[in-house]
């Protein structure tokens, strides 16, 4: 019961730090969103809980809400602004994991302060080769994928009311298929064909859950309005 009260409260928190993000620093604090959140939900999957039940790991909140900034991104500065968000992001979460390997093959001091931060650190950041693999390979397909679907959505469901449809249509689908590059890459061949389901549906359930609670902070943030959005868009259109 713990777990999921503090989970409510956690998710509260990640989008209202979002929503701070997006209201004081506009286009620019998205670009910003993207690339600590990448390197956030990378270290918080590492941490495993149990909520309602079933085992899952962290980092699917504020995952989720990468996708949030690129869709929002595309919606008010044009589908080359979120791909270059992308790219940013991408190149954030491929940097920190280099920099990370490389700080860990430094020998430590022999005191036991030493030690037990480089075990600490070997926890947090020495991932297997696979799952970081997976998790670089996830994040490219799924966000292009992202990009390309909400504009699409865009030029079918153009209107204001329809904001929700090209959102939750675009991360449904691009989240789907992150779910399921990251668990091939990072699982198959390690667990039986069920337990490699078990962990595709949960991890995705989850997500999916995550965006369509989002849907209401989209349209707060929809609604900030900042010095850039008065630029013409990359769709040719006013923001």
């Amino acid at each position: 019961m713990f777990n999921l009260i503090w989970g409510v409260a956690f998710v509260i928190v990640n989008f209202s730090l979002f929503l701070l993000c997006y209201k004081l620093f506009g286009k620019k604090g998205l670009y910003a969103w993207i690339g600590f959140a990448t390197v956030l939900a990378n270290i918080q999957v590492t941490k495993t809980i149990g909520l309602l039940g079933i085992a899952m790991t962290l980092g699917n909140t504020i995952y989720t809400s990468i996708y949030m900034a690129t869709d929002l991104l595309n919606e008010k500065y044009g589908a080359d602004a979120a791909k270059q968000a992308v790219w940013f992001g991408f190149f954030s979460l491929l940097a920190s994991t280099v920099m990370m390997q490389m700080t860990l093959v430094f020998v430590p001091l022999g005191d036991e302060l030493a030690q037990s931060t480089q075990q600490a650190m070997e926890t947090i950041f020495g991932l297997m080769p696979r799952l970081a693999a997976g998790s670089l390979c996830a994040y490219f397909v799924s966000q292009f994928l992202d990009v390309r679907v909400y504009s699409y959505l865009k030029s079918k469901f153009s209107s204001a009311g329809q904001f929700w449809i090209r959102t939750n249509g675009s991360t449904a689908l691009s989240q789907l298929v992150d779910s399921l590059v990251f668990c091939t890459i990072a699982f198959a061949g390690l667990y039986s064909l069920s337990v490699w389901l078990q962990l595709l549906i949960t991890t995705y359930l989850f997500k999916f859950v995550i965006t369509a609670a989002a849907t209401p902070v989209m349209y707060i943030a929809r609604g900030f309005r900042h010095a850039e959005d008065a630029e013409p868009g990359t769709d040719g259109r006013a923001r």
